[in-house]
C-alpha cells in the first residue's frame, strides 16, 4: 500500500507541477503569459525531476503506466502488480489536475480560447495526423524508457534486465534530476508535433479531469484524439525497453 501511496503523490506532484507550467503560460493575466514553449518544457523537467526524487526510493517513481507496462515486459517489474500502480498514477494524475485548476481559478474565466484551456491537462496535435502523431508518441516514450534504463545501468552494476531496480537507483545521487534532463531534451527536440504526452497517466487522468471541472468556455475535452497518447506511449516504452535490454544489458 506504501508503494501505491507514493505512486499517486509522485504523480500528482508531477502533473500538478506539469500542467501548471502550461496553465501559467497559456491563460490569460498570469505572471508568465505567454513565455513560451522553453519554459514549459523546463518546468516540466523540473515536475519530473522533483517527482522522482520525492517517490524514487519507496515505489520507483513510475509515474508512468508506459514506465510500469515496460519494465514488467523486462522482467523488472511483477505483471501483478501492474494494475495497482497504474490505477494509483490515474488518481494522482486526476488529483494533480484537480490542483492546477484551483492554483489558477480566476483565469479560466479570463481566457477566451477553449483550446488554450484544455492545453494546460492534455496534448493535441499541432498537425492532426493519426499515423504521424501515433509515431511521434512512439519515438518519444521509446526515448523516455531508453534513457531510464540506461541511467539505471549507469546507477548499478547490472547483468540482465531483471536486475533493474528503480527504488534503488532514484534512492540517492543525481538519478533523478537526469531524469528530469532527459524529460527536458524529449521536449525540446521531439514535443513540437504532439506536445509530448509520452505518460497517459499525465494526459487521460487530467482529460477526464477537464472533463468534470466546472471550466467557463471550456468546450471539447478531444475524446477524438485521447487514445492517441494512451496507447502510443505503451507501446513505445516497451519498444524502447525492449531494444535497450537487447543492446545494453
Amino acid at each position: 500500500m506504501q508503494t501505491l501511496v507514493a505512486e499517486a503523490i509522485g504523480t500528482m506532484l508531477l502533473v500538478l507541477l506539469g500542467d501548471g507550467v502550461v496553465a501559467n503560460v497559456v491563460l490569460n493575466r498570469t505572471k508568465g503569459e505567454n513565455s513560451g514553449w522553453i519554459v514549459i518544457t523546463v518546468g516540466w523537467g523540473v515536475a519530473v525531476a522533483m517527482a522522482v526524487y520525492a517517490v524514487g526510493r519507496i515505489s520507483g517513481a513510475h509515474l508512468n503506466p508506459a514506465v510500469t507496462v515496460a519494465l514488467a515486459a523486462i522482467g523488472s517489474f511483477a505483471w501483478a502488480d501492474v494494475p495497482g500502480y497504474i490505477v494509483a498514477q490515474m488518481v494522482g494524475g486526476f488529483i494533480g489536475a484537480i490542483l492546477v485548476w484551483l492554483m489558477y481559478l480566476p483565469h479560466w474565466r479570463l481566457t477566451a480560447d477553449p483550446g488554450a484551456k484544455l492545453a494546460v491537462f492534455c496534448t493535441g496535435p499541432a498537425i492532426r495526423n493519426t499515423a504521424a502523431n501515433v509515431i511521434g508518441e512512439v519515438i518519444g516514450t521509446a526515448v523516455l524508457l531508453f534513457g531510464i534504463l540506461a541511467i539505471a545501468a549507469n546507477a548499478q552494476t547490472l547483468s540482465k534486465p531483471g536486475d533493474v531496480d528503480l527504488s534503488f537507483v532514484f534512492s540517492r545521487g543525481l538519478q533523478p534530476l537526469l531524469v528530469g534532463i532527459l524529460v527536458l531534451g524529449i521536449g525540446l527536440s521531439l514535443g513540437g508535433p504532439t506536445g509530448y504526452a509520452i505518460n497517459p497517466a499525465r494526459d487521460l487522468a487530467p482529460r477526464l479531469a477537464h472533463a468534470v471541472l466546472p471550466i467557463p468556455g471550456k468546450g471539447s475535452s478531444d475524446w477524438g484524439y485521447s487514445w492517441i497518447p494512451v496507447v502510443a506511449p505503451v507501446v513505445g516504452g516497451v519498444i524502447g525497453a525492449c531494444l535497450y535490454s537487447y543492446i545494453g544489458l
